[in-house]
């Protein structure tokens, strides 16, 4: 693993940081990253063994301490789990990565699987943002990272919940960005495209037309700490997909998106097919 990673100011964004999504993908290579900055890690997720590579891992490369907390954050109670396990520490930054995207047709779709992203991509960034919003106003000082994706930007067929769950994130993380301001909140919206994650495999984006457009996940998180550094409040991740976002009209983006995501749900799906999930 390339051991570059994005400073940060430790003062205003340390001594501890959440991440959730932590175990794989664009939440791990956070941790990462923070820890090569010094700071301490709580790392949540639904899988402790991972957890517990993941933070003994950076404990040895870093020197710094971490908390592992296994726990589903769509299921009923996950933020009193957060909330009741960072309690007693001095959280400066929260990175909200969290993710689900269920992959195929709207109708066809069990509906408890449509709700179920629903909470993950949308309410569980609500509550983290209330819950520990609150805690930073008292602090006068930390960071806010809320991970949407540039399917949020425009409607998106055959993952049209997944992108409604995005635009949220856009819209809510742009709003407090400027609530937050006077409080010595820096608060921003990382939006990526195709990244390079256990989901792009997991879907056969690798194997598609957006296989051009894949950015590697340090240079995504990267864009995201520099972006929040600058108190940017949305952030695009990598130049191809701002220039895409910036040349293509929104409804030739949903045509263009959603042609492919119907491509990559005839690959991996059955005729019948159940959702396709990729948690992070």
């Amino acid at each position: 693993m390339n051991g570059s990673f994005r400073r940060i100011d430790t003062h205003r964004f340390g001594p501890w940081a959440l991440v959730t999504g932590a175990s794989s993908g664009i939440g791990r290579e956070f941790a990462r990253q923070l820890a090569a900055n010094g700071l301490n890690l709580v790392l949540a997720a639904r899988r402790r063994p991972v957890l517990d590579d993941v933070g003994r891992d950076l404990a040895a490369r870093h020197g710094v301490e971490y908390r592992c907390l296994p726990v589903d954050l769509a299921a009923d109670g996950a933020l009193d789990a957060v909330v009741d396990a960072t309690d007693d520490l001095d959280i400066g930054l929260i990175i909200s990565s969290t993710g689900d995207m269920v992959l195929g047709e709207f109708l066809t779709t069990d509906r408890d699987d449509l709700l179920r992203e629903l909470t993950l991509n949308a309410e569980t960034h609500l509550g983290l943002s209330h819950h520990f919003g609150q805690r930073l106003s008292r602090r006068r000082r930390g960071g806010i990272m809320l991970v949407s994706s540039i399917a949020g930007l425009q409607p998106v067929p055959y993952v049209a919940n997944y992108a409604a769950t995005k635009a949220y994130l856009l819209t809510l993380g742009a709003a407090i960005h400027r609530e937050l301001a006077p409080s010595g909140i820096n608060v921003t919206v990382l939006t990526p495209g195709a990244t390079d994650t256990p989901m792009i495999t997991r879907f056969g984006a690798d194997h598609s037309p957006m296989r051009r457009m894949i950015m590697p996940v340090q240079a995504c998180v990267s864009d995201g700490l520099a972006a929040l550094s600058a108190n940017r409040p949305v952030r695009i991740s990598g130049r191809m997909n701002r220039a895409t976002i910036a040349v293509l009209p929104r409804s030739a983006r949903s045509r263009v998106f959603g042609a492919m995501n119907r491509s990559m749900a005839e690959r991996v799906t059955p005729a019948t097919p159940p959702p396709v999930h990729a948690a992070e």
